[in-house]
């Protein structure tokens, strides 16, 4: 890549997608909507591979932008700068959080087709969002290996999903293409491989938030081979939309 990966978004997934990028040797440009200055300490962190920056400047200088950010804030992307990029949506909707939108409880449409509506002119890649940031972060392993996973990704333009596979491989994963952006809602919450197949089964007592934390960074990684993935897709029943955050003690 000539050009820096940028991510837009520095909590658990943006943070780890960027350690990923930098242990794969990879240059990257940061941001999040509280502005370059918040982000000193993860850059030094991340070392000179890294660099932070505004949203509008991320969108400006990289070819490849990851939004890991929440649906809600969809919207406040930077339309005309991340035309013509190629956007990897981390995004799913979580009604908690984000508020109700009538469109995804409908099911007339996903939450990748949402960001695509307000990107129209960006080719928007849905990944990354079927996994826990944890086992994100546990999980990359290189090309051959008998433990690396697959993760789905789906999108309307082939050479674009092309360009996303090549990024996600060399951040430690492959993929498996799962047709269109309205396909989606196939690794979505709720669906049989949103994040608990990667990862053992979820504790069953309430958990004070950081030991939950805790348990979730020490979870061994379920490798996901393509012919389990593909099973799991096919398997998918559309239901109600969104996930729920469980409470912690």
């Amino acid at each position: 890549m000539a050009a820096p990966l940028g991510i837009i978004g520095s909590g658990a997934i943006g943070s780890t997608l960027a350690r990923l990028a930098i242990a794969a040797g990879l240059d990257i440009v940061i941001s999040n909507s509280r502005g370059p200055e918040s982000l000193t300490g993860l850059v030094s962190e991340l070392g000179p591979r890294a660099r932070a920056a505004t949203v509008v400047d991320v969108a400006r200088e990289a070819d490849i932008v990851i939004t890991a950010i929440p649906l809600a804030a969809a919207t406040d992307l930077p339309a005309e700068a991340l035309a013509g990029k190629i956007v990897l949506d981390t995004t799913n909707y979580y009604p908690q959080r984000d508020g109700r939108i009538a469109a995804l409880d409908s099911n007339e449409s996903t939450a990748s087709e949402l960001v695509q509506a307000h990107l129209a002119d960006s080719h928007v890649v849905k990944v990354f969002n079927a996994i826990t940031f944890a086992s994100l972060g546990n999980g990359a392993r290189p090309v051959g290996d008998p433990e690396r996973s697959t993760l789905p990704i789906a999108g309307e333009d082939a050479e674009a999903k092309a360009r996303a596979a090549e990024v996600v491989s060399t951040l430690g994963y492959d993929t498996l293409d799962t047709g269109r952006l309205a396909d989606s809602w196939r690794f979505e919450p709720g669906t049989p491989i949103y994040c608990d197949p990667y990862m053992p089964a979820w504790p069953t007592e309430k958990l004070p938030f950081d030991e939950l934390l805790a348990w979730l960074l020490s979870a061994p990684v379920i490798t996901m081979s393509p012919e389990r993935a593909q099973e799991l897709i096919d398997s998918a029943v559309r239901g109600a939309a969104g996930g729920y955050f469980p409470e912690t003690a």
